[in-house]
């Protein structure tokens, strides 16, 4: 559920209280880490700091029951991130969810997209 310049588009957010659980950042950081097995590459991908990846990080560790990251301290190896197996069970929910929503709404997204003004970026 991607957005681009051909008009409206839709993200789905995870919202507990204030804080958004899982939003559509959040997933790709979330994969990030498992493809890289870091949370500072992962963040790097995005083009954010290892702080600001944090930071997201311990808003969705805090979101739910049990951590959906674990950090690996260094040493040797220079430590990393791995996600839990509730990480990968948020990530995969929250991506079909995604999907879901993509299919349920398409049609009425396409009729805005026909009635909306074209932007000029």
């Amino acid at each position: 559920m991607g957005s681009d310049s051909s008009g409206p588009a839709a993200r789905l957010r995870i919202v507990l209280g204030r804080d958004i659980a899982v939003g559509p950042g959040k997933a790709d950081l979330l994969e990030g880490i498992r493809e890289t097995g870091s949370i500072a590459a992962a963040g790097r991908r995005m083009g954010m700091s290892y702080k600001q990846a944090w930071l997201l990080i311990d808003t969705m560790n805090g979101c739910f029951s049990k951590p959906l990251v674990e950090a690996i301290k260094g040493g040797k190896s220079g430590g990393g991130a791995h996600l839990t197996p509730l990480g990968e069970d948020v990530l995969a929910r929250y991506r079909r969810m995604q999907a879901a929503t993509a299919r349920a709404i398409a049609d009425d997204l396409a009729a805005l997209r026909r009635v909306m003004r074209k932007t000029h970026d």
